[in-house]
Order: C-alpha cells, then structure tokens, then sequence
C-alpha cells in the first residue's frame, strides 16, 4: 500500500456526479486537496467533473460502484488505496429515496433505501478506517444525514430511519476514532435545491422554513469543507444542521 506523506492529501466523495456531491468535490478541489470521486450510474457526469476539476494535483480518480453492494465497494477501495495510498478524508453523501405513506410501502422501498443509506455507512467505511488509523496521520470522515433524520417526516420513515441510523453511527465511530486524530462529524440539510426534490416537495416544505427559501448545494458544500478542513481539528461526534431555521 503506497503511504507518501507528502503526496496531495485526497478526499473520497460519495454520490459525487451531481447535487450536493458534484459541489463538495468544486469545495475539495477549491481548498486545496484531491477529489477521488465516486458515481453509482452517471459515470459520463462524474468525467465531465473530474476534467473540471483537473490542476496542479492532478485530474481527480473517479470510481464506479453501487455502495450498497458490499463486496464491490470494498474490493474496489481496498484496490485505490492499495494503487494510489489512505484517503485524508471521507465525504459519506451518496444516498437515495423512495417516498411512500407506511402503510403503502413496500419491500423493496424499505430496503433499497437502507441498504444505500445506512449499509452504505458501513460498505465505504469498513475498507477505509483502518489504513486511516494505520497511517497514524490525522484524518476527516463527514456523512450527511438529513433534517428527516432528526425530526422524521411524512411519507419517509424508510428514509428517517437511515438517516437517523447515520447519526448514531457517526457519533460512535466519533468515540472510537478520536484519539487517533480522525475527526468523524454529520452534516443534516434540510430542503436543497437539488434533483431529488420535486416542485411539489418544494411547494410543502417552502412555508415551513423560517429562512423562507431552499438551501443550495454550495451552501452544504461549504460546511463540509470546513469539518474537512485542518482549523476543525477539534470539532467531532456533531451533528451540523443546514436547514434555513427548521426546528
């Protein structure tokens, strides 16, 4: 496994071809470190980034892989470390979902969401800790949870409970990483502009936000590069809310 102190520090991006993703990358590249970018389908978009993106570092790596597939996720990373050395950091965003009132809601809905939300904690994160710990440098790991993780909503108690479920998991992982100089912290967004939000999700939820308007990516992006950042090195096991005001 190939461990140079003084090659450019990298950060893994999860879900980084577009939305809340393709932003942390620009944030990443923006502050100095390497993207690694990872893509579940929109491979093309995940290219069109790292052609951006490419400067002094180099053009940024981009993986292809479905995190909720644990033995792709893990003989994948555990290969580009092995090929290119430990992550600096971990940006955990990928994630989906598939809203439906509960009792309509079906298997599949249930587990397609846990599986890629709250196993994907534990697919990308298992193969990445350890070389972290071993390299005994300081390191970063932010997830991203959601408002509905911390408050629940309608039509998403697939969705709030693996949300939710990241925010427990971060806060342990927090404990255990500590004292080894690697900082674990959870972002939670509430309403984004992004993609995954309909117009009529926008029209519900826009009269609740005391800010009266929708965050937008770069809003999210800026908060995880500064937990990603060396001045944050004493800020682990938070939850950051990024939600106009929503209780």
């Amino acid at each position: 496994m190939i461990d140079d102190p003084s090659s450019p520090r990298s950060v893994l991006i999860t879900g980084a071809s577009q939305g809340i993703g393709a932003a942390i990358a620009r944030r990443v590249a923006a502050d100095g470190f390497l993207p690694v970018l990872h893509c579940a389908r929109r491979r093309d978009l995940a290219e069109t980034l790292a052609d951006e993106l490419t400067g002094a570092h180099g053009r940024p790596r981009v993986l292809q892989f479905d995190i909720a597939a644990r033995e792709t996720t893990r003989a994948t990373l555990e290969a580009d470390i092995e090929a290119h050395g430990v992550y600096y950091g971990v940006a955990c965003n990928a994630g989906v979902s598939a809203d439906n009132a509960f009792p309509a809601m079906t298997d599949a809905e249930w587990d397609s969401v846990l599986a890629v939300n709250l196993d994907g904690f534990y697919n990308v994160l298992k193969p990445i800790v350890m070389p972290m710990v071993q390299a005994r440098r300081p390191g970063r790991i932010v997830t991203l949870s959601s408002l509905s993780g911390q408050a629940g909503n309608r039509g998403q108690v697939n969705y709030s409970a693996a949300k939710a479920g990241i925010i427990g998991a971060t806060k342990a992982l927090a404990l255990e990483l500590a004292k080894r100089r690697i900082t674990v912290n959870c972002v939670a967004p509430g309403l984004i502009e992004t993609a995954m939000v309909t117009p009529e999700a926008m029209a519900r939820i826009l009269p609740l936000i005391p800010a009266q308007r929708a965050g937008r990516p770069e809003e999210v992006a800026a908060v995880v590069g500064f937990l990603l950042s060396d001045d944050a090195a004493y800020i682990t096991r938070q939850v950051i809310a990024i939600n106009g005001g929503m209780s």
